[in-house]
């Protein structure tokens, strides 16, 4: 393992709200470093190979810290709500569903280079599960279709707020924002296309040429601009995603087990105990959604049609990390 020193006497000795967060600061260090012009997906695919030893050590010397992470960590979801409650109207939410930590440089980059002002950036956790459903949950709504043509409602975190929910393309976007000081905008970009990115092996190199190719585009960025109009702008995900193509099999007698209770994902709902093996390969974990069983760490196996070469829903950093960054434009 490479990890600094440091952070392995934390994460060995601490409590688990300051493992927690030197374990945040740690990947937030090293994914929203600015990427280099044409070595995007060389250090893209670096940067997550080396959160890997992270992930090693929580899923086996730190496996514990995991009943501590809903608890502990500041989550996405709170944040938002924290933060809507503290500002006046002129508020807008930009949620890019599935955004992990390795796309923040191009948002942090352009909004520098297009007159933006970063108030704040930094990380935040998912809900548990790390997927769509239980994080429009904890913002109130039922779920993230309840968002589309401003029917959410009242009786979420954002009041006041026009809501929308969408899968068009970003310049359509742009065309139904109007004047209403209040905006909660999701769109299903990247998550919509995880799976589009299947090539074994290329999976997380062909996803980051299309976010390069997106976030550094004028039709993203004239959304955000027009959000940013006379309001504030968190830019932010529901969950992160995992590169598990790149993970390594699991062994055989591991590869049946994991194939028989979880199929092709990475969790799922129940009441039934987690597997005997020490350190654990799933863990059982009771949240504010229920008991699930998920995928502790890195893992993959194979089953029928192949085991997706992107996805989320267990445990690992990229998955229950995301980007939490808020933007201004300048006057």
């Amino acid at each position: 393992m490479t990890l600094p020193l440091q952070l392995v006497q934390t994460l060995q000795n601490a409590e688990p709200n300051d493992a927690w967060a030197a374990v945040f600061e740690h990947a937030w260090e090293l994914c929203s470093q600015s990427l280099a012009p044409g070595q995007a997906v060389a250090e893209v695919l670096k940067r997550d190979r080396s959160l890997a030893d992270v992930d090693l050590y929580l899923a086996t010397a730190g496996w514990d810290l995991w009943s501590h992470f809903e608890e502990v960590v500041p989550r996405t979801s709170q944040e938002l709500a924290g933060w809507w409650s503290k500002h006046s109207p002129g508020r807008a939410v930009l949620v890019l569903d599935a955004l992990s930590m390795r796309e923040a440089p191009w948002i942090l980059h352009q909004a520098e280079e297009r007159g933006f002002i970063v108030h704040q950036a930094c990380p935040t956790g998912a809900e548990l599960p790390a997927d769509t459903t239980p994080f429009a949950k904890a913002l109130g709504f039922g779920q993230r279709s309840a968002l589309g043509n401003n029917g959410a409602g009242g009786s979420h975190a954002f009041p006041g707020a026009r809501t929308e929910s969408v899968d068009i393309a970003w310049a359509d976007c742009a065309a139904l924002i109007g004047a209403e000081p209040d905006w909660v905008f999701w769109h299903h970009w990247p998550d919509h296309r995880l799976h589009d990115h299947d090539d074994p092996g290329k999976g997380l190199q062909t996803l980051t040429e299309e976010v390069e190719e997106h976030l550094s585009g004028d039709a993203f960025w004239s959304l955000v601009e027009r959000l940013a109009t006379g309001r504030r702008l968190i830019i932010t995900a529901d969950h992160g995603y995992a590169a598990s193509g790149q993970f390594i099999d699991s062994n055989a007698e591991q590869s049946d087990y994991l194939k028989g209770r979880y199929k092709s994902g990475r969790a799922i709902p129940g009441n039934d105990p987690a597997g005997a093996w020490v350190p654990p390969i799933d863990l059982a974990i009771e949240s504010t959604h229920g008991r699930h069983l998920y995928v502790n760490g890195r893992r993959k196996w194979k089953s029928q049609g192949g085991y997706p070469t992107l996805t989320h829903g267990g445990l690992s950093v990229l998955e229950v990390v995301v980007p939490f960054i808020e933007l201004s434009r300048k006057k």
